[in-house]
């Protein structure tokens, strides 16, 4: 018998499975679920990722449909998650390239949305 899953599994399960899609993407898992620290007004990244000379910080979302992906991603939230890419970029001295891309998983489908937010 199959048991239900919390959104909170449901969303582990899709992280892992996007970290398993970037890395067969040639991309290197630097950290996931990367928290900058408590009562920061800073969001959690869930994958920062490298490729050639550039750090990409992934959303991952896990939705029904595309546009309720999207739409779960708030102005507010964005702009805590790019607070928390610039401290990990000044914390971890990086000159490079940096972006911010968008992966949603939709039942067994992956959209990736490079420069989303």
């Amino acid at each position: 018998m199959l048991s239900k899953k919390t959104s909170y599994q449901v969303g582990l399960y899709a992280e892992f499975l996007v970290r398993m899609y970037l890395r067969l993407h040639g991309y290197r898992i630097l950290e996931k679920r990367y928290i900058t620290g408590k009562n920061t007004n800073r969001a959690e990244i869930d994958i920062i990722a490298k490729h050639k000379n550039t750090i990409v910080f992934v959303e991952v979302k896990c939705h029904k449909t595309i546009s309720s992906a999207w739409d779960a991603i708030t102005p507010n939230q964005a702009m805590r998650l790019r607070r928390s890419a610039e401290t990990y970029l000044i914390k971890n001295h990086w000159n490079g390239n940096a972006r911010f891309d968008v992966i949603v998983v939709c039942g067994h489908k992956i959209y990736w949305a490079k420069n989303a937010i």
